[in-house]
């Protein structure tokens, strides 16, 4: 059986739900028209409604519910026309009304399915259980002041899509695969923009253990993971530790933890609450939230073309392996990067796009992002313009420098921010591709090796890259390879 963790006693099977809150792209808030642009001075983009002021009433961002759909429309679920907001009751004084408008009993989207690739090549169908509108709470900052906690309430109100997973992961890996899908999907729909450390996308990480073949274990909750790597790590440090106090004889309470990233484990925040500790109730200050199918189907229409389908289309039309189809498309601004350098490198070069897919993708999964890996960038912050890459591609295609010569072009660009064909020109690095100066050049080595030609000609053919490297080294590696073999093997075998 797949993904059993052996514990000293045994095989335990590990069972993990993920609660992801994306924070939806509007440029005001859930209920009111406060502004939601991020890193604003504390309490400044404040209204009456998100400070919970007497008599104010809540009014639906309607671009917010536009957000929800699309981004139910992008996981495949179900699209529920009629949702209804409820209210969430807890104190805590970043919370100003007392409650938190969410939804409850009637999502606005339902069930669906997504597909995450895993590291082996294999792929898996998680289920997503429902995405729910809700306002986010405001900020406690307990490092202003040695004895007091100040409130920020900048974020109170601001449009949260909560996405429930059900809890069909086995493994940290294919939690990881897929939060990173889902990350994917709302910022190829333009619902979400992903930026974890701003707080924009954040998981509670549901985790239990049992025995195979047994029913559920209690589980435990990890509130606020902001990053892929830190969910993959709560859920390994929850797995050992609830292994061990299981071992031992213990149980494991249903409680909320945190995650302490200094040492890599989870400790208790509070016990867990169940639904009926929150005394959910319809908001009556809201009305049932109701569209039309019409409504739906026309957002469908407007949407983008999904990662799946890109890949699909890559693998398809520019004859890429799936491997690189998967890595450019995992990241919309990669994905972009790709399409429009194979664009661009077209025009310059006069070459069908089906002659150029695999050489581009190549260059962008391997040269490209190795370079970005190293400076410690994203494909946004890329020292290489679309325009330079291009250039350099093109110089490759009509033969005009070797890929040897263009990974050193290409490190000169990295540093000095030159286009290729200047670095071509100062450093005197253009192929040499005349027939008739590379065939005097052989005729020399030929006859200035004439023992090694016997010994060629007598059955010794892993010579022949001798014979190779002898008109490289004279040209200083700027010969054309396919030049020198056309016109090498013939006077070898004569």
């Amino acid at each position: 059986m797949r993904n059993l963790y052996q514990g000293a006693t045994g095989d335990w099977e590990v069972v993990i739900g993920l609660e992801i809150h994306a924070q939806v792209i509007s440029e005001s808030k859930l209920f009111s028209g406060a502004s939601t642009k991020f890193g604003s001075e504390p309490n400044t983009q404040v209204s009456f409604v998100c400070s919970a002021q007497p008599g104010m009433l809540p009014v639906i961002n309607e671009e917010c519910v536009r957000q929800a759909v699309r981004t139910g429309l992008a996981m495949g679920c179900q699209i529920n026309l009629r949702s209804v907001f409820d209210r969430k009751n807890y104190f805590y004084a970043d919370l100003p009304q007392g409650y938190q408008i969410s939804q409850f009993k009637d999502p606005i989207v339902g069930e669906g399915v997504v597909t995450v690739d895993l590291e082996d090549g294999s792929t898996k169908d998680i289920g997503v259980e429902r995405l729910h509108l809700e306002q986010d709470a405001g900020k406690s900052m307990h490092d202003q002041h040695p004895s007091m906690t100040y409130v920020d309430l900048n974020r109170s109100g601001v449009a949260l899509m909560e996405i429930v997973s059900k809890p069909d992961m086995r493994s940290a890996e294919e939690a990881g695969a897929y939060f990173k899908k889902i990350r994917s999907l709302v910022r190829y729909a333009g619902t979400c923009d992903g930026n974890m450390d701003q707080g924009s996308m954040r998981a509670d990480v549901n985790v239990s253990v049992r025995r195979p073949g047994e029913p559920l274990g209690t589980r435990t909750e990890t509130k606020n993971v902001n990053s892929i790597r830190y969910v993959m790590m709560v859920i390994e440090s929850e797995i050992r530790r609830q292994v061990d106090v299981l071992e031992d004889g213990g149980t494991i309470d249903q409680e909320t933890r945190l995650f302490e990233v200094a040492t890599g484990t989870t400790r208790t925040m509070r016990s867990k609450e169940e639904a009926h500790d929150y005394r959910y109730f319809p908001d009556p200050d809201l009305l049932p939230l109701e569209f039309s199918q019409a409504f739906v189907d026309e957002l469908a229409k407007e949407m983008p073309e999904l990662s799946d389908a890109k890949k699909a289309r890559f693998i398809k039309d520019l004859h890429i392996s799936a491997y690189n189809a998967g890595v450019l498309v995992a990241e919309k601004e990669s994905a972009d990067y790709f399409e429009e350098l194979l664009s661009a490198t077209v025009e310059k070069s006069g070459k069908q796009v089906s002659e150029l897919g695999t050489m581009v993708s190549n260059w962008v999964t391997g040269d490209l992002f190795g370079a970005l890996k190293k400076l410690g960038k994203g494909i946004t912050g890329s020292p290489v313009s679309i325009a330079h890459a291009a250039e350099l591609l093109s110089l490759q295609v009509d033969g005009t420098i070797s890929g040897r010569i263009a990974k050193e072009v290409f490190e000169n660009m990295l540093e000095s921010g030159k286009s290729p064909e200047v670095i071509v020109d100062e450093k005197g690095l253009k192929q040499v591709s005349d027939t008739g100066a590379i065939e005097t050049m052989i005729d020399e080595i030929l006859v200035a090796n004439a023992d090694k030609v016997e010994e060629y000609r007598g059955g010794k053919e892993k010579l022949y890259g001798f014979f190779v490297g002898q008109v490289m080294k004279q040209t200083g590696g700027k010969a054309n390879p396919q030049v020198v073999n056309q016109l090498l093997r013939p006077k070898l075998d004569g």
